[in-house]
């Protein structure tokens, strides 16, 4: 006799299938991602006490006779984006490349890590040295208000970065090309009609290059909207969970989630800058700097206000982020309905993402709902709605 097995049954069996090992060493990586949060952070104010300490921002400004101009606030913003990424590089090699790595979670060869990393940081240099005199512009010139001005200074940003990083930013990164003929196409043409995606912005890309984890995304906005699936996951997932998880990322899109984080990234900006302007002097007699608030040699204080609150407010970001997953989840099941397969495509992840854990550690880490917690979703979708048995052929 057959036993059914109830929704939760179910998601704990896919669970469980993983075996002990493997669970105990996602657990164990899970839980190192928790404490590099903290290390961040402490990383981030060793660099600033360095920094202060040696007075290197100070002697650059000095080179200027007006410093607080444009050009000399721009220059000295991107010599501190450039010095804060040379004394944190050990940190950064080992929380970004060995650990990934020492948990078989990327092949990526050290060379080509760096090489990477040189071209984000360089792109970074660029755009958030224009930000930061921008910011510095707007304390000089809007008084007490400049918090305010700045954080929708922020928002425009963030909406450019939105359209330019799918046309401009990630072919830098990897290389997208459209996905050939055959059934996984003829599927994601289904799903991108779905959300109105025209099918010449149906892209994969090596995504094995720098991680091995199965992944799919859709990004963008307007005409640089695309859909983007990882090598990965088509040599290693079946055409369902390609089917499930591409519905689950063309659910962020059709939703409008990258339309709450337009807005809320700029009330977020807002409050942050609310609070640099209260807590910059405290901060600065902390580590021994005497720059005032509209100084760019005072950088380094901005750094350790903005990663200490980075960290407290992590768990309200992450929140709102699992109610977009979830939302996301629902929408792959309602349109492209395989609760089997996005569940077993959830546990893959779970090699990165322990799947059980505590209700706390939950709501204050994770980004995403928990594995388990979601192929549970999954699986009372199926109970509640069977698929049809297909129909008899007609008799002869």
């Amino acid at each position: 006799m057959t036993t059914t097995l109830t929704p939760a049954q179910e998601a704990a069996r896919m669970v469980d299938s993983l075996g002990p090992e493997a669970l105990a060493k996602a657990q164990a990586y899970t839980t190192g991602n928790h404490w590099l949060l903290l290390g961040g952070v402490l990383v981030s104010v060793l660099v600033a006490f360095i920094m202060v300490r040696l007075r290197l921002l100070d002697r650059i400004a000095a080179r200027f006779k007006e410093p607080r101009r444009f050009l000399p606030t721009l220059v000295v913003a991107a010599a501190f984006l450039v010095i804060s990424t040379l004394l944190a590089l050990p940190w950064n090699l080992y929380s970004d490349w060995h650990r990934e790595r020492s948990y078989g979670l990327s092949s990526q060869p050290l060379g080509d890590y760096l090489g990477q990393m040189a071209i984000g940081e360089s792109i970074g240099t660029v755009m958030g040295a224009l930000f930061l005199a921008g910011v510095y512009a707007l304390i000089r010139k809007t008084g007490r208000r400049w918090w305010l001005w700045s954080g929708g200074f922020a928002g425009i940003v963030t909406l450019l970065a939105l359209l330019a990083g799918p046309p401009l930013i990630e072919p830098l990164f990897n290389d997208y090309k459209p996905v050939p003929p055959g059934e996984v196409r003829t599927a994601l043409e289904q799903i991108a009609d779905d959300v109105g995606i025209p099918h010449d912005k149906i892209f994969m890309y090596d995504g094995s290059r720098q991680s091995d984890r199965f992944t799919a995304n859709v990004s963008g906005l307007g005409p640089s909207a695309r859909i983007a699936i990882s090598d990965v996951a088509l040599k290693e997932a079946s055409l369902a969970e390609v089917r499930a998880v591409t519905g689950h990322e063309a659910g962020h899109y059709k939703l409008g989630h990258v339309w709450r984080y337009v807005v809320i990234f700029p009330l977020l900006a807002m409050a942050f800058f609310f609070l640099l302007d209260r807590l910059f002097a405290p901060t600065a007699r902390m580590l021994g700097s005497d720059a005032s608030l509209d100084e760019p040699r005072g950088l380094p204080v901005f750094a350790v206000v903005g990663s200490v609150l980075g960290l407290l407010v992590t768990p309200l970001t992450n929140t709102l982020t699992r109610v977009g997953e979830t939302e996301a989840d629902i929408y792959s099941l309602e349109t492209v309905n395989e609760p089997d397969a996005l569940a077993t495509a959830l546990v893959k992840t779970a090699e990165y993402r322990y799947p059980r854990p505590s209700a706390l550690e939950e709501m204050l880490f994770y980004t995403h709902p928990s594995v388990e917690k979601r192929a549970l979703r999954a699986m009372e979708w199926k109970a509640a709605h069977p698929k049809a048995p297909p129909a008899a052929p007609p008799a002869p």
